[in-house]
């Protein structure tokens, strides 16, 4: 079992559900933050001698009179990983959006999702036991979409392409854009089968329902 975790979680409640199933996995050293940027510290300091095994995180950080550099989970994960890419990382969030956990699983590639919600002590626990064993796991209520859509799965291009056509860029428009921000392939053809091949796998037939299909799904 680990031996060594960290927990980062502003709610107290939720943060001392976390603390309770550690102690029922004997787990000897939990340290809790209520921050990111403290989490982050934490684990940094911890490299120079015992490296933490897990971090726990919640997805969402309400803000405060505190300023933070790093202020959801998702960037603490990126921080935590550039310096020890070994870290194994459980989130236990109240997110329900199933793009955005999917793309916790592929972008981030985390080890372990438990949704905040009834009997979420049992889930956490098991997710413990499970990642520790070297083995993903998800909440057994939520099923991952997105890879099941015609085996379609969204790259950072992608979402890229999605969020400026989100933001009002015309695609003719797109390439420029592309290429102002040295990013690739920036062609208009690149482009335009990009957003074919999604609106393909997706059945929708434009793009405005494109757009309105990923942003129900927490793609962006």
């Amino acid at each position: 079992m680990f031996r060594k975790i960290l927990i980062a979680e502003d709610h107290e409640s939720s943060n001392f559900s976390v603390q309770k199933v550690s102690e029922e996995l004997q787990i000897p050293k939990v340290d809790h933050v209520y921050y990111c940027d403290d989490a982050f510290a934490k684990l940094k300091i911890s490299l120079e001698s015992e490296p933490y095994e897990l971090l726990i995180t919640d997805f969402s950080f309400e803000e405060d009179h505190r300023k933070q550099l790093i202020k959801n989970g998702s960037e603490l994960i990126r921080s935590c990983r550039e310096i020890y890419p070994e870290l194994k990382v459980i989130v236990f969030s109240a997110e329900h959006r199933l793009g955005v956990i999917d793309l916790l699983f592929s972008e981030l590639k985390i080890n372990g999702f438990v949704r905040k919600a009834r009997h979420d002590s049992r889930e956490l626990k098991k997710a413990i036991e499970m990642v520790e064993n070297n083995v993903n796991y998800i909440s057994h209520n939520l099923k991952l979409p997105v890879k099941s859509m015609n085996t379609l799965e969204f790259s950072n291009y992608d979402i890229i392409l999605l969020q400026l056509l989100s933001e009002g860029v015309l695609q003719k428009n797109v390439p420029k854009v592309l290429q102002e921000r040295d990013i690739f392939p920036n062609s208009l053809s690149s482009v335009e089968k990009r957003m074919n091949a999604m609106k393909l796998a997706l059945t929708v037939k434009n793009n405005e329902q494109l757009i309105a299909y990923c942003k129900d799904l927490g793609i962006i």
